[in-house]
């Protein structure tokens, strides 16, 4: 037997997703070709890659389904499942091959006769499979409505909807259509969100606010303190929220996150014991340890930096990597270690054998830096 694994394009969408889709339509529009409406779409698979294979299907729907938009958008969610269970909190994302069905409300409803019909449908698949690519059609074209309508959606009963309104208007969301409106546009309805009880919609307004932090840090701090001081979420949960929030903050040291976080940066620490190899081989690991001791009880965050070679042999590039987060008691050392993986080729990055450089950070602030040849 081959141990060769299956691409997730083949998993995703495959004959089997395809006549399922195609039965579950011709039970309510018994027109459709079922057949050859599988033939067709299927035929064209191996030339397409993930994302190709949702338009290709959505560009199959709009000639098998009736001419009239708004008759076909009404078959479509005719033939929807039901909805994704509303009483989980997290891990249910439903079945990618109903991404067909938003994105051909995308290509074919994002015009100004069919805006609340188009919406309307969105609501009712993103239960099935999240519509958070084909909802940025929509901000783009017609912001003000769109807008409105997921202020709305953010007092939905199903977690998949509130979901929608913040993983949609994320500024960076990967993968999909970037969006034109001001990252200020969706606080409202971060605001209305970040006391949700569903992890899948705080994971959500988490990444959102990261998003946001990369270029208006400002706004993310001031929205944190302003959640954190009205008490409406769980204490643990708002702490998720804020350190999930303030991931690249504290990556790039912010001394305002980590005084949000608890982490203080006058608390004297003392870091000895720093050893790292003089040489490693390539796609071996990078071992390193290191003692630190404070002079009083304090919580810290140990990140380590890589600064890579690149191909001209200049360290032009750093990447910051979580490490550990500690309680250090008064005076009482604490020693840490860690196996880095160096492998040559990944699919961000391709290292060069050379002088390279680790740098410790605490609480933001740099502790030591060694340099180390790969070979």
């Amino acid at each position: 037997m081959s141990n060769q694994k299956v691409p997730l394009k083949d998993i995703l969408f495959n004959r089997v997703k395809i006549e399922q889709v195609a039965s579950e339509i011709h039970n309510v529009y018994p027109s459709l070709r079922t057949r050859e409406f599988t033939r067709e779409v299927v035929v064209k698979f191996p030339e397409l890659e993930l994302k190709s294979r949702i338009s290709w299907v959505a560009q199959c729907l709009k000639k098998y389904l009736p001419s009239d938009y708004s008759i076909a958008i009404d078959v479509l969610i005719q033939a929807l499942p039901a909805p994704n269970n509303p009483q989980l909190s997290d891990g249910d994302f439903g079945d990618f091959i109903y991404a067909t069905y938003a994105d051909y409300v995308a290509k074919y409803g994002c015009e100004k006769e069919y805006v609340q019909l188009s919406l309307n449908a969105l609501h009712k698949i993103t239960q099935r499979f999240s519509a958070e690519d084909a909802i940025r059609y929509f901000l783009n074209a017609y912001p003000k409505e769109t807008l409105r309508e997921l202020s709305k959606w953010t007092g939905d009963s199903h977690y998949h909807v509130r979901r929608l309104c913040s993983e949609g208007t994320r500024p960076k969301l990967p993968w999909s259509k970037k969006i034109n409106i001001p990252v200020s546009s969706s606080l409202s309805i971060l605001d209305r969100l970040y006391y949700d009880r569903t992890r899948f919609v705080t994971r959500s307004v988490a990444n959102h606010l990261n998003d946001i932090s990369k270029t208006s840090p400002d706004i993310v701090l001031d929205a944190l303190k302003k959640w954190q001081k009205s008490g409406r979420q769980a204490p643990e949960e708002m702490d998720y929220i804020m350190r999930h929030a303030l991931r690249t903050l504290t990556k790039q040291g912010d001394s305002r996150a980590m005084l949000l976080l608890g982490y203080s940066q006058t608390t004297p620490i003392k870091v000895s014991c720093f050893v790292v190899p003089k040489m490693v081989k390539m796609n071996d690991t990078l071992e390193f340890s290191f003692t630190i001791v404070a002079n009083d009880d304090t919580n810290i965050i140990v990140d380590y930096i890589l600064y890579f070679q690149n191909k001209l042999r200049k360290l032009n590039t750093r990447k910051v990597f979580k490490l550990k987060r500690v309680t250090l008691k008064k005076n009482q050392p604490v020693t840490i270690s860690k196996r880095h993986l160096l492998q040559q080729f990944r699919t961000t990055r391709t290292l060069y054998a050379g002088s390279h450089e680790i740098q410790l950070q605490i609480n933001g602030k740099s502790y030591g830096k060694h340099t180390f040849e790969l070979i």
